[in-house]
């Protein structure tokens, strides 16, 4: 079975290069199955590896295509590591990814450029996937901007519109920030381990490396680095939400199955290192925790459908880096699976509205769509439920109580990280509803252009059922403790322990974030349904105004960027723009030019002249030959 890895990405790739070379001369149709059926046939082999792969439980399937280099004893492949871990991301990648894609071709019917659309999409699974397959961490990197550029393309995909190629560039300018700060890692990784193999490394560090050294430290603070760039994670967030800017279908695939989540599968493959710098692994703890609140008051006052959700997305990653800072990794993956149904659900609904309403993205705008819409009302209402974390019903609630649970009792837990997480759940609950009541009650204040098809409608189906059983393959203690997924990651990743003080009263916590999550869809209705006036009076306060505006412009950090970095970087640019350096250049331009017309001259096309060069050439050589 080990010999078909090399298939899954493969298969991807191909149909973009069959889409770049033939795209434009093929019918739709074909471009379209083209599209789908080279991610869905990829689906189809993982499916089959990972069946595979449950029965026999071996500790890793690996492959090495080829042989990639050999330069001054650096040898990398191109080779292929499938264990669980990354079992589990290849088949959220391949499976969410072809649920978008055959949505896509309903979605993206009328597009003029159907085929480069499909061809980036493709272009896109295909880099995630050699990102989370590899078996060192140059094949890793090359997926990792492989996705980086994909992201440029996709969030432009409408060039013509200057705004969105502002946030193209956006995506891909800060996402290098942290690549950078990655690629460094890197360089210290293979200078010191001789090899950027990832089994060999994470074997390797404890020998090279006691808990708590600053190599340690340093190299996973760049990990680190590279992480929080691709993930959308404090300090560099702000690309995400302007990344709305592409197709819908293009943000669900973005934020569900491939590029934000890169970052915690870096962390979660590295684990080792950071396990070996305490520091670093707490610091992911903290940047999740603030990240998952501030991300969360920032989607409490959004109006855009899309935008909303953007945000939804940080402040959910937010708790996955939470998970992984405790050390609590298999909850993190846990919460990384269901939270890629419940969000490519919750975007593709969206998607579906945003097309049946004319493109109309603005909530304030819409309401009254549950009768007219009743399948995505239904479906969009679970994917909401699933992510605000509704008790018993929903998959959302069982990965999000395992990361509260181990935020407070885990061996690197304490309260205060438990207490932001518990206020991100009840502001989740909160923009979360306030999200379905704007969009699909009240008065209908927009016309119907669009109906959904079958195309649309059979991915919602599809996931939203996922959003609500797939909770049940990891039940707590409370519930018998049916436990499927750690004891599947158990031989990857190492397992948590709880404390046996707070171990006996888990029901406890567990109750209290049912009725934190509970108490913020009442939040929700109250304000949006039953007594709207209350909100009206509270939003004409000047210090409610004030601070709606600041968490509207996500805390000010574009502000602040654009203030620091930006304005003085394009001021000093403008003032070096004739600088002595380029003087220089310039200078030598202009004297080659100058000798060019000099020497130009000497071309008359006269034989006699030619010849006379000839002799006095041959006189001043003779001369100098006989005086020296």
């Amino acid at each position: 079975m080990a010999d078909l890895l090399w298939l899954i990405p493969a298969l991807p790739f191909l149909g973009a290069v069959l889409l770049v070379l033939f795209g434009t001369k093929l019918p739709r149709t074909v471009a379209g199955l083209v599209g789908v059926g080279s991610v869905g046939i990829s689906a189809l082999v993982t499916i089959i590896l990972g069946m595979d792969f449950l029965a026999t439980r071996p500790a890793f399937y690996q492959q090495e295509v080829w042989q990639w280099f050999s330069v001054a004893g650096f040898s990398p492949s191109i080779g292929f590591h499938l264990d669980a871990l990354s079992l589990v991301f290849i088949f959220v990648i391949t499976f969410v990814g072809f649920l978008i894609h055959l949505y896509s071709t309903a979605y993206m019917a009328d597009e003029a450029d159907f085929s480069r659309f499909f061809a980036c999409m493709n272009l896109f699974v295909g880099s995630m996937l050699v990102l989370v397959m590899a078996d060192n961490l140059l094949l890793l990197y090359l997926g990792w901007e492989g996705v980086g550029l994909c992201s440029y393309l996709l969030i432009g995909f409408w060039y013509k519109e200057p705004a969105n190629g502002y946030a193209a560039r956006k995506a891909f300018i800060i996402t290098r920030v942290g690549d950078t700060a990655m690629a460094i890692g890197l360089f210290m990784l293979f200078q010191l381990f001789g090899t950027l193999n990832i089994q060999s490394i994470l074997s390797d560090a404890p020998q090279v490396w006691p808990v708590g050294a600053e190599g340690a430290l340093l190299v996973a603070l760049l990990l680190l680095g590279g992480a929080v760039g691709k993930s959308g994670q404090l300090p560099l967030q702000t690309w995400l939400p302007d990344a709305m800017a592409g197709p819908t279908p293009v943000s669900a695939l973005i934020h569900a199955a491939t590029m934000v989540t890169a970052g915690v599968y870096l962390i979660t493959r590295m684990f080792v290192i950071f396990e070996l710098a305490p520091v670093a692994q707490l610091t992911v703890a903290i940047i999740g925790a603030v990240t998952l609140l501030i991300a969360g008051f920032s989607a409490l006052t959004q109006y855009d459908l899309k935008r909303v959700l953007a945000y939804s997305t940080i402040s959910q990653i937010g708790y996955m880096f939470l998970a992984l800072g405790v050390g609590a990794w298999s909850a993190g993956i846990f919460h990384f699976m269901i939270h890629a149904f419940f969000k490519a659900l919750l975007f593709l609904c969206a998607g579906a509205i945003i097309l049946a309403l004319h493109h109309e993205q603005d909530m304030r705008k819409m309401g009254g769509l549950r009768h007219k819409m009743p399948v995505v009302f239904w479906t969009f209402l679970i994917g909401a439920a699933s992510l605000a974390a509704l008790p018993i019903i929903t998959a959302g609630f069982y990965s999000k109580d395992q990361i509260l649970w181990y935020a407070l009792a885990g061996e690197n837990g304490n309260i205060w990280l438990y207490a932001a997480g518990l206020a991100g759940a009840f502001l989740t609950s909160i923009y979360t509803f306030r999200m379905v009541f704007l969009t699909f009650y009240g008065e209908s204040k927009t016309h119907l252009e669009h109906p959904p098809g079958r195309r649309i409608t059979i991915p919602l189906i599809i996931l939203a059922v996922l959003s609500l059983v797939g909770g049940f393959i990891e039940l707590p203690h409370n519930f018998g403790h049916v436990v499927l997924f750690s004891d599947l990651l158990a031989p990857v990743l190492p397992g948590i322990s709880a404390s046996e003080v707070l171990a006996a009263n888990e029901w406890l916590f567990q109750l209290l974030a049912a009725v934190v999550s509970l108490g913020g869809v009442f939040v929700a209705y109250l304000f949006y349904i039953k007594s709207p006036h209350l909100l009206h009076s509270l939003e004409r306060s000047p210090a409610a105004m004030r601070l709606h505006r600041f968490w509207f412009s996500g805390w000010g950090f574009d502000a602040l960027y654009d203030n620091l970095l930006v304005r003085p970087y394009v001021f000093f640019s403008n003032l070096n723009k004739r600088d002595i350096i380029d003087s220089f250049y310039t200078g030598l331009a202009r004297m080659a030019e100058g000798f060019h017309v000099i020497f130009s001259q000497t071309q008359s096309g006269m034989l006699r002249n030619y010849v006379m060069g000839i002799v006095v050439g041959a006189i001043m050589i003779l001369t100098i030959s006989l005086l020296l």
